[in-house]
């Protein structure tokens, strides 16, 4: 058989024309076109995996902030739960405050007025005790209450102890202003100067006195010189009243309640030699 080189020589041709136009016109497009879709892929990858980065830092970010509010909130609720309860202290302390302000008041009012109280009763049961002392001495030892208190004046005045006496005296002596003897009645002319004798012989010396009367003092004599004082009185008769009394008001009162205690026996009236006040 023969070969036809032509007709090899020319398929050759063709088949290198048809490779050189299959490169040239479909597999370079083909492969650029794979260039260009990987490169595509590849760029779509970097962005998504820039994205998915970015919403990782996004998310991180999210949740520290959300830590942090939460730490914040908490702080805040601890400061308001702080606050809440320094104010509730500082209102209940207000309140306690008022509360205690208004019972010292109520307690003060209740005093002043257990005081005015028991003044008053003083008073009458010192004006019912003259009233008797006078009738009784009226008709049992003809004299009056009056001229009977001057003899037991001067009968203390006599019985003092030495050393309160020489206090005295001398008080007396150096005053430049007359003794004052003070009587809740006035005395007459006799019994003025029966005064006046025991001062001087108790004092061996001419005492200057003036006599003034006190209606408000509890009946009784008492003699003040120079910041010195000698009393009698009948004042601790109702000594043990007025006691008894505030006991009374007290046990009545809603403050301290408590039972009253029963009456002690009166004590008589002593002679008092005190310094007074300036």
């Amino acid at each position: 058989m023969l070969i036809d080189w032509f007709t090899v020589g020319a398929q050759i041709v063709n088949f290198l024309i048809l490779v050189w136009l299959l490169k040239r016109f479909l597999y370079k497009p083909i492969l650029n076109a794979i260039d260009v879709r990987e490169k595509r892929i590849a760029a779509d990858l970097a962005d998504a995996e820039a994205k998915r980065i970015d919403a990782q830092k996004e998310s991180a970010e999210f949740q520290g902030k959300n830590k942090a509010f939460d730490a914040e909130r908490g702080a805040l609720m601890e400061k308001a739960k702080g606050e809440a309860g320094a104010e509730r202290t500082r209102l209940v302390a207000e309140a306690q405050k008022e509360a205690d302000a208004v019972r010292a008041s109520r307690e003060s009012a209740l005093v002043a007025d257990q005081k005015r109280l028991g003044g008053e009763i003083t008073r009458v049961a010192a004006t019912e005790v003259l009233g008797i002392a006078r009738k009784a001495l009226s008709d049992l030892a003809t004299a009056s209450l009056e001229e009977r208190m001057v003899e037991v004046f001067s009968r203390r005045l006599k019985e003092m102890d030495p050393k309160a006496k020489g206090v005295l005296a001398e008080a007396v002596k150096t005053s430049a202003e007359p003794a004052l003897v003070r009587t809740t009645f006035g005395l007459p002319d006799g019994q003025k100067a029966a005064i006046q004798n025991a001062l001087n012989e108790a004092f061996s010396a001419e005492v200057r006195v003036r006599f003034e009367t006190s209606p408000d003092a509890i009946c009784g004599i008492e003699l003040t010189a120079n910041g010195q004082k000698l009393a009698w009185t009948v004042s601790d008769y109702l000594g043990t009243l007025a006691k008894n009394v505030d006991a009374l008001l007290a046990a009545r009162s809603p403050a301290e309640p408590a039972p009253a205690p029963k009456p002690g026996p009166a004590r008589a009236p002593v002679a008092v030699a005190a310094a007074a006040a300036p």
